[in-house]
C-alpha cells in the first residue's frame, strides 16, 4: 500500500473512530471487542508497505477490523477460562500432606530402630546394600566374606524385618 495510501485510510480511521467502532459494536456484539479491533487495525495499517488502490476506505478498513476481529476472538477461545484455572487450583496436591509425612517418619524410625537390633554384619549387609547402593559382589568383598554369605545376611535381614513390621 503507498504512504499516500495509508496515509488516508489513517486518517479516515481516526476521523471516523467513533461512528467505526459504534457499527462494528453491533456486527460484533461487544464494544470491548470492536476497540481492540479497531486498535490492531491501526496498528496493521501502520505496518502496511504493499500498494492497493482502494475505492471505498469505510468498507475496506470495516472488512480488516471484522477480519481482526475474528483473529481476536479465536485467540480467546484457545485462552483458559476462569473456571476451568480455578478447577486447576482446586486440584489436590500431589506432594504429601504433614499427617501422610509424620506417619512416614515415624515408620522410618520404627525401621531404623529394627536394624539396630540386627546382628553386626547383618546391619553392615543391609546399609552398604539399600542405603549405599553397592551391589552384592562389592560388599562381600569389603566385608572380606562370600557372595553366598551376603545373599544369606539380606534374606535372614529381610525376614527379620518383615517379622517385625507384621508384629507392630
Amino acid at each position: 500500500m503507498s504512504e499516500q495510501a495509508t496515509s488516508s485510510l489513517v486518517d479516515y480511521l481516526i476521523r471516523h473512530y467513533g461512528s467505526l467502532k459504534s457499527r462494528l459494536s453491533r456486527v460484533l456484539g461487544s464494544s470491548d471487542l470492536a476497540g481492540d479491533a479497531l486498535q490492531d487495525t491501526w496498528l496493521r495499517l501502520q505496518s502496511k508497505e504493499e500498494e492497493e488502490t482502494i475505492n471505498n476506505p469505510a468498507g475496506y478498513l470495516l472488512r480488516m477490523t471484522v477480519n481482526i476481529a475474528i483473529d481476536i476472538q479465536r485467540r480467546q477461545s484457545r485462552s483458559v477460562s476462569l473456571d476451568e484455572i480455578n478447577e486447576v487450583i482446586e486440584l489436590a496436591d500431589p506432594a504429601p500432606g504433614t499427617e501422610h509425612i509424620v506417619q512416614a517418619r515415624s515408620e522410618i524410625e520404627a525401621v531404623l530402630r529394627h536394624i539396630e537390633r540386627l546382628p553386626k554384619r547383618q546391619r553392615e549387609v543391609i546399609y552398604m546394600v539399600h542405603w549405599d547402593g553397592m551391589e552384592q559382589k562389592e560388599v562381600a568383598r569389603r566385608l572380606d566374606i562370600s557372595l553366598r554369605t551376603v545373599e544369606s545376611d539380606l534374606k535372614k535381614a529381610h525376614g527379620f524385618l518383615v517379622t517385625q513390621r507384621k508384629n507392630e
